[in-house]
Order: C-alpha cells, then sequence, then structure tokens
C-alpha cells in the first residue's frame, strides 16, 4: 500500500496548516487506498495569530505540537523522514507555507525556505517521487527548487475567477524563482508530468468546503498515479 508523506506548518490557516485542507487530504488518501503519515518540523512558527479576530498574540508555539493537533498525536519530525519511507509528498496550504515554512509573505520571491523543508522537496524530486502542493504551497516547491535547473510549472489558481488573493502577483513571484506560472480553478489541478509535480488551487480560489474536497480528491488522485 502506497504511503504519502503529508507536510503540515502548523494548526491553523492565518499561521499554519490550512485544517479543512489538511484533513481532507487525509481522507482522500484513505479514500484512494494509501496511508499516510504527518510530518512536521520541531520549531517555533513564525507568529501566532487570534483567528477569531486575526490579531497577533504574544505568545510562542510549535510547528510540530500543533501539527499533532491535525494529526491525532502522530507525526514524525520531518528529520526523520527520508524519500524512501514515503511514495509521495503533499503539501496542505494555510499561511504556515509562507511564514513558517518560507517567508513568502514578508519577502516574495525574494525571500528564504528552511532548509529541511528544502532538502527533503529536492530528495523527492531527485528521486522520481510526485510531490503534491496544494493551495499557496507551490511558492513552497519553487523555492526549494530555485536555482536547481529544474523547469517546473505549478499553479495557484486562475484570474479568471473570483480569488481572495492577487493570484497574479503570486505567479509572477513564482515566475520570478524560475517556476512556469499556469492558472487553474478551483474544479481543475494542474499536473507538471515531466517534474512529477502536482498543484492545486484550493481556498486561494472562493470555494465552499465541498468544492475544496472535490479539488483535493481529484490532486490526491493525480498524484497517486505519478507514484511508481
Amino acid at each position: 500500500m502506497k504511503k504519502i508523506g503529508v507536510l503540515l506548518s502548523g494548526c491553523g490557516v492565518y499561521d499554519g496548516a490550512e485544517i479543512q485542507e489538511s484533513v481532507l487530504t487525509l481522507l482522500a488518501i484513505k479514500e484512494l487506498g494509501a496511508n499516510y503519515v504527518c510530518i512536521s518540523i520541531d520549531k517555533p512558527q513564525h507568529h501566532v495569530v487570534n483567528h477569531l479576530t486575526g490579531e497577533e498574540m504574544n505568545e510562542s508555539r510549535n510547528m510540530m505540537v500543533e501539527a499533532a493537533r491535525i494529526a491525532r498525536g502522530e507525526v514524525q519530525n520531518i528529520k526523520d523522514i527520508d524519500p524512501a519511507d514515503i511514495d509521495a509528498l503533499v503539501i496542505p496550504g494555510g499561511f504556515g507555507s509562507a511564514k513558517n515554512f518560507t517567508n513568502w509573505a514578508f519577502n516574495g520571491p525574494d525571500g528564504t525556505i528552511l532548509p529541511e523543508v528544502k532538502l527533503l522537496i529536492v530528495n523527492m524530486v531527485n528521486v522520481g517521487k510526485p510531490i503534491c502542493a496544494l493551495c499557496v504551497s507551490p511558492v513552497v516547491v519553487s523555492k526549494a527548487l530555485e536555482n536547481s535547473g529544474i523547469q517546473s510549472s505549478m499553479t495557484l489558481g486562475s484570474i479568471e475567477a473570483p480569488s481572495p488573493y492577487d493570484i497574479q502577483s503570486f505567479s509572477d513571484g513564482m515566475e520570478k524563482t524560475g517556476v512556469q506560472p499556469v492558472y487553474r480553478t478551483i474544479e481543475e489541478v494542474h499536473v507538471d508530468v515531466q517534474n512529477r509535480i502536482v498543484s492545486a488551487p484550493c481556498y486561494m480560489m472562493e470555494a465552499d468546503i465541498v468544492q475544496l474536497g472535490h479539488n483535493i480528491k481529484l490532486a490526491i488522485e493525480e498524484t497517486l498515479k505519478l507514484t511508481v
């Protein structure tokens, strides 16, 4: 049975992993006949946001401890994961991808990425194992592959449909890192067959939880097709 790694940046859309995207990812993996292993990083997240008010809170939280809320306590340290341990890697969205894994939220495409996140992504690509980047997480993959010589293509959404975010600006940023941006709606995913990278807009577009679930399941289906 295929084992899919799910990389979580915390717990909560504004400062960690998007919970609905994360849980629906785990559900889709199981429904499609695979198993999952949740993965996170034993480091503080950038900050903590009150999800009622959107205001920053004067406290510190750990990405791995927070991710364990979603994983029901079963989460592995990224340092203990090797590409040989998993058949594919999925990265749900949430601001943690742009605040914790990278600092794209503050510095855009000129920002940095955590070395351990970059290492896992690059190693997965180098051994031909697929990566699935949901919502804003293509920016994580784009920073990981920057200056690698790998010419990838990914989507963050569509500029022809409603979105709460500036899809064009995000896409331009990815292009600056060397990624070819493509545009997809909430009903679509993008598959970079050559590099085995799947991307899906998810909550980068205006969507309800049913549309989100369909988009994620389609992305996981395409990811599983790329496993060998």
